[in-house]
């Protein structure tokens, strides 16, 4: 089990940093209902990073992840795949970075988040988490990971368990910030946007190409193997 926790760390440390979704919640939480909505968009984001996981982990499990404690030739392949797909990410973001971070804008349909329903703000939190075009590669490389590791499924839950708190730190820390200082936490939390809605593009260009290549190493690891 600690060579699978150890295995998709940095996957999971990959999710965590991402400013956009962090934007997001602290714009949420800067709702009239806050509290609520802040809240349901971090269990949103938990269980659709889980239900990600856990649906790769299935079919893992039925499509013979490991054979005798090693990853199969087709989890290699996958994982081939979602490197080399971070990557092209990661240099599309790169050209799109703009010259002068001050100049970076966030979506426009941001400045609604206040008139958000509680259903919208759960299908906020699931989009950021399990539909996301870079958490998504890392928690079905994530899943692949675990279920090609030879666990029992006590151990596969438990890492996986580990993966989706590690994942969620980034969302959780201005929740608790929120939750601890009440209305003090507005200036904490203002200049964690800022800083995040400034260098979003330029972090995950550099988080796309870090963890693309390290997923095109484990594929080619694993490939090499057989």
């Amino acid at each position: 089990m600690g060579h699978a926790v150890g295995d998709v760390l940095g996957l999971a440390a990959g999710i965590a940093v991402s400013p956009l979704p962090i934007v997001a919640l602290i714009l949420v939480l800067a709702t009239p209902r806050g509290r609520l909505n802040g809240l349901l968009f971090v269990l949103a984001w938990v269980v659709g990073l889980a239900a990600l996981v856990a649906i790769m982990l299935a079919v893992g499990g039925t499509g013979g992840a490991a054979t005798h404690k090693h990853p199969a030739t087709w989890v290699g392949a996958l994982k081939l795949a979602l490197g080399a797909l971070l990557v092209l990410f990661g240099a599309r973001q790169w050209r799109r970075r703009p010259k002068d971070a001050s100049e970076t804008q966030l979506p426009k349909w941001m400045a609604a988040i206040d008139r958000f329903s509680p259903i919208k703000i759960v299908g906020l939190g699931l989009l950021f988490s399990a539909a996301n075009l870079k958490n998504a590669p890392l928690a079905i490389a994530a899943g692949a990971s675990i279920s090609s590791a030879g666990l029992a499924l006590p151990q596969q839950i438990g890492t996986l368990a580990i993966f989706v708190v590690i994942a969620s730190l980034g969302v959780l820390a201005p929740l608790a910030v929120y939750l601890v200082m009440g209305e003090r936490a507005a200036g904490i939390l203002g200049s964690w946007r800022d800083w995040a809605a400034r260098h979003n593009v330029a972090v995950m260009a550099v988080l796309f190409f870090v963890l693309g290549l390290k997923l095109l190493g484990d594929g080619i690891s694993i490939l090499a193997a057989d």
